[in-house]
């Protein structure tokens, strides 16, 4: 007989974790959640993902998965894009950055379910800030969001020449409000980061959680297709460390990834009709999966300033008028990475990234077997004003750095921020309603960085945190 939950969640990354302990609170609710990657009792696990001082997706990591892209077109330019695939998914891998989206983005998304004063009760929720107190902040939340308190090396050098070229500083990057909007200026990053330990949704939420006798966490196990019977999700194929599986479910929920959801929904039947017969795959639902994705574009400029050793990679950022965020990354990527400090070329470098880009990339598949990665472009070149607003934070840049930067080249990079895969609404560009149910699939949701419906003015990861706390009140409901 197959497992058979009240609720099957499809990832155990910072979206899945929150949902399976959100829905599992329900004692009479039984949550089942799949997991590709290894689990926490793993000993290849805890000494990559713990440490917040480095980032494990180099070569020997084994708690990442990653993915070719193309990032511009003209000419092509090619990059890896990694994904965390470990019990806490992206969110155990990253940098710790957990700004939120500021109150504009979810007032212009038009959703009555979405607004600012629906979600800010679910960031607070999910927080226990340590910094600061407030209606805008929580105290009992399962993550501790804290900021570095003083700066050295290349953050001091790039806090000290922001302010001196007259950027304001800015005490509280998540304390803003409709009615006082952030303004441009340099400030702490808010970090889910405590005493060196990067703590999130996995650690935060799960963990703790998977005590309970009605939650069952299957790690290494691949879900390969949902299986969607006269218009229902009922079931996913998998396989796993003992074979192939199959789970039956009365609800079923994405939390794989703008990648890995989007994916899945192809092939099992939904996404674009065109595409899914190009491959002989069954169309349930002519939708359009992956058809105008969103990143954050960013170009790194390298900068002959100080490295900042045993601090996080990013501890500060500049917010302009014109909706770039100029990130002074302290480290080089590779001593990010790796931890060495005897690389001399390895320096710091400050990243620009356009924060409300007009460009539209695509996930598409290249193959119905589930082990060949999607297609992705990023198309970042595909939008000019883009392309000059990029150029234009590239010379703010150098003229902060000033002669650290003299004979640096800029060059493109991502933010590893893509979403808006699945996005919300209820237009032809939707793919899930406002609470995440899949348009014509019944017993069929996406609760990630997939459904957001445009990109958040800041990095994604504390609203897709948040958004699934949301979701699961839908869900359960």
């Amino acid at each position: 007989m197959p497992l058979h939950s009240d609720v099957l969640i499809v990832g155990a990354g910072s979206a899945g974790s929150v949902l399976a302990e959100r829905l599992s609170a329900d004692d009479r609710c039984r949550v089942t959640v799949v997991e590709a990657g290894p689990g926490p009792s793993d000993p290849r696990v805890a000494g990559q993902i713990a440490d917040a001082l480095r980032l494990p997706i180099g070569t020997a990591s084994s708690v990442v998965r990653r993915y070719p892209t193309t990032l511009t077109d003209n000419p092509e330019r090619h990059a890896q894009i990694m994904r965390g695939c470990v019990v806490g998914g992206s969110g155990a891998v990253n940098g710790g950055y957990f700004c939120r989206g500021l109150p504009s983005d979810f007032d212009s998304w038009g959703l009555t379910e979405w607004t600012w004063e629906q979600v800010l009760p679910h960031f607070r929720a999910i927080e226990t800030d340590l910094d600061f107190s407030g209606p805008l902040h929580g105290s009992a939340g399962p993550i501790r969001v804290r900021r570095v308190s003083e700066f050295d090396g290349c953050t001091a050098q790039f806090v000290e020449a922001a302010t001196a070229a007259g950027y304001r500083w800015l005490a509280d990057l998540n304390g803003f409000t409709p009615s006082e909007p952030l303004p441009a200026g340099v400030g702490r990053v808010p970090l889910n980061i405590d005493g060196g330990t990067r703590l999130g949704p996995g650690g935060a939420f799960l963990q703790p959680a998977l005590a309970r006798p009605n939650l069952t966490l299957l790690t290494e196990t691949r879900v390969r297709r949902v299986r969607i019977v006269d218009g229902r999700a009922t079931a996913v194929q998998c396989i796993g460390p003992d074979g192939e599986q199959l789970l039956t479910a009365d609800r079923i929920v994405l939390s794989a990834g703008a990648i890995g959801s989007a994916q899945l929904l192809m092939l099992s039947g939904v996404g674009p009709h065109r595409l899914l017969r190009a491959f002989d795959i069954e169309v349930v639902a002519d939708l359009p999966v992956g058809m105008s994705t969103i990143d954050h574009p960013e170009w790194t400029l390298p900068v002959r300033w100080a490295e900042t050793f045993n601090q996080p990679p990013l501890e500060v950022v500049l917010a302009t008028p014109d909706g770039l965020e100029l990130r002074p990354y302290t480290r080089g990527f590779g001593a990010m990475i790796s931890g060495r400090r005897d690389d001399p070329a390895d320096h710091p470098h400050i990243g620009v990234a356009l924060m409300r880009p007009r460009s539209r990339g695509r996930v598409w598949l290249r193959s119905a077997d589930p082990d060949v990665p999607p297609a992705i472009a990023h198309r970042y070149d595909s939008e000019p004003g883009d392309v000059e607003a990029l150029r234009e934070g590239v010379e703010l840049a150098r003229e902060l750095a000033g002669a650290a930067a003299e004979g640096a080249t800029a060059s493109w990079s991502t933010s590893h921020h893509l979403c808006h895969t699945a996005p919300m609404g209820a237009g032809a560009d939707a793919v899930v309603d406002p609470r995440c149910r899949v348009h014509g699939v019944d017993g069929l949701w996406v609760v990630d960085g997939s459904v957001l419906p445009a990109i958040p003015s800041r990095g994604p990861h504390a609203t897709i945190v948040m958004t699934a706390h949301r979701a699961a009140e839908f869900i359960a409901g």
